[in-house]
């Protein structure tokens, strides 16, 4: 089976080179020919672990190849999936801007039979609008070849994404005829043997899957912060309540941990977007705009406690930064809290520095003004305090003794809780973290 995929930012481009994996026959599209000359170079523009050796792989064995030619592609494919980006405009809604030019682009250069896959993250009804946008186009043409639409949405986490394509949760398909679910079920056909759950449901329902379940992660991670804020009210501890509602199989454990709130390419502009989709289509998700508010409240929360640990201002003085990521194993700064924390404390009179294992470049283009150190312990180097905002497992066992020395105040915020606070009392440091008792 020939496939196309249209887009090669981060999930085209992992979709297309997981798709090679299992033997597929892959064309990658985009207009950016920078971008197409630097794949085809084997430079991989995005960071997410193992994603250059199957690319290398793959386009080694002759499977996987890239090209600015996107009429050319779609004519050798028989599934052709829209990978581009769909950024939140100012008002909230999502900006289809990308998806409309890719799909009447499609249906000039259809030739025959083709099942139109939409893979970006699109509010309800856009499979529908691509449908009619390459109508339109095939029409114009004087052409009439017979195509499908459906909707796939991805369920990938940066840092985790090759599993998540190789080993996923479940698969959803929406589609509303026979056929485009016959196709799209065989160029799956490889999850069958590890028996992942497949759910076919028609369009709507599939496009508005994606954002549910975004959604409701994005809950779980605002009640426990909104949990932690009160237990540094009431003297609580966070962690142990986490775990305590955890271990209920109707809640679970995982998404239950405190911190600046949440960040990256997804739920921030996920939330936003379903939120402005309900509240077009007559139904408000009051639940998920509350969350939107609460995450935004979390991130001034997190300035409000650095400061206090500086003495009640910032002013004046230096801040040591671990971690700019929006979460570990990813180099995406995109909406990460690192942004509007480090900026507010900048505009209060604060110089910082900084570090992160791999986002240093993303970092330097996102926050001008930021000093970027070459590891972590000149990161530290003559600081008035430290503070932890993305948890990389090499921040997990810093030389504390070294850290201290290096600090002109022992003073540690430790924004995802990686360490002990009774141990980093022992250790001589003025230590605080979210929702635990220190």
């Amino acid at each position: 089976m020939n496939v196309c995929i249209i887009g090669s930012g981060y999930v085209g481009l992992v979709t297309g080179a997981c798709f090679a994996e299992f033997g597929v026959q892959v064309v990658c599209a985009d207009k950016d020919a920078d971008k197409i000359a630097a794949l085809e170079r084997g430079e991989i523009p995005i960071y997410e672990p193992g994603l250059d050796a199957i690319v290398q792989r793959n386009v080694r064995e002759r499977r996987l190849s890239f090209t600015t030619d996107t009429a050319s592609a779609v004519r050798q494919a028989l599934v052709v999936f829209i990978a581009v980006q769909t950024p939140t405009k100012a008002d909230g809604t999502t900006d289809l801007t990308a998806v409309e030019a890719v799909a009447r682009e499609v249906g000039r250069a259809m030739d025959g039979y083709k099942v139109i896959v939409t893979k970006s993250t699109v509010p309800v009804g856009t499979s529908y609008l691509v449908r009619s946008w390459i109508e339109e186009e095939h029409a114009t043409g004087g052409a009439s070849h017979r195509f499908s639409v459906a909707s796939n949405p991805e369920f990938l986490r940066e840092g985790a994404a090759i599993a998540d394509f190789m080993r996923p949760d479940r698969v959803v398909i929406g589609a509303d005829d026979d056929e485009a679910i016959a196709i799209l079920k065989d160029l799956y056909r490889p999850l069958y043997l590890i028996e992942t759950p497949f759910v076919i449901t028609n369009i709507p329902t599939a496009e508005l899957t994606k954002y549910a379940a975004n959604a409701f992660l994005a809950v779980k991670i605002s009640f426990i912060n909104e949990v932690a804020n009160l237990c540094e009210r009431i003297g609580g501890d966070v962690h142990a309540i986490s775990k305590g509602i955890g271990l209920d199989k109707r809640i679970g454990s995982k998404f239950l941990h405190p911190g600046p709130g949440f960040g990256g390419s997804c739920f921030p502009k996920d939330t936003r977007s379903a939120a402005q989709f309900a509240r077009d289509a007559g139904e408000r998700l009051e639940i998920v705009e509350t969350v939107i508010r609460v995450n935004d409240r979390q991130r001034q929360r997190m300035v409000e406690k650095i400061e206090r640990a500086l003495g009640g201002s910032a002013s004046g003085k230096t801040v040591a930064v671990l971690g700019l990521s929006f979460k570990p194993e990813t180099d995406d700064m995109r909406d990460a809290p690192s942004i509007d924390i480090l900026r507010q404390l900048m505009a209060s009179g604060a110089a910082v520095r900084a570090f992160d294992p791999v986002a240093m470049a993303n970092a330097a283009r996102d926050l001008p003004g930021v000093q970027l150190c070459k590891n972590e312990y000149e990161t530290c180097e003559n600081a008035d305090a430290l503070v932890l905002i993305t948890e990389w497992n090499q921040f997990r066992m810093l030389d504390l003794d070294r850290i201290k020395s290096l600090l002109r105040e022992p003073v540690v915020v430790d924004l995802r809780n990686v360490y002990d606070p009774a141990a980093m009392r022992r250790a001589g440091f003025r230590y605080d973290s979210v929702g635990r008792c220190t």
